[in-house]
């Protein structure tokens, strides 16, 4: 087994589809020998895995914006809770002393 084939069977181990990982496999076996064409392969297809995992963070680990929206949300219900309690808590004080003075 070469070292090319032993660096496609790891890509696609590692879940990458078999057309970029035999892209990068040869890239790698090309780039030994001075291909251009071959390093710009590889590199684009770092960004794009980059991009995926980017994604990924942004969206299931960091949470995002949706995290974000979601803690303003239970601090607005949470404040307009408090301002409904205060409120009637004045009102029972109010009712409580009218009562009295009747």
């Amino acid at each position: 087994m070469t070292k090319t084939d032993d660096l496609f069977t790891t890509l696609r181990k590692s879940g990458l589809r078999k057309s970029v990982a035999k892209a990068v496999a040869d890239a790698e076996g090309a780039s030994k020998k001075g291909s251009g064409k071959a390093e710009a392969l590889a590199r684009d297809a770092l960004k794009d895995l980059n991009k995926a995992g980017d994604a990924i963070r942004a969206r299931v680990l960091d949470g995002g914006k949706r995290s974000q929206a979601g803690k303003k949300a239970a601090a607005t219900r949470k404040r307009d809770a408090a301002k409904r309690s205060a409120a009637a808590k004045r009102g029972a004080a109010t009712r409580k002393a009218r009562a009295k003075s009747r």
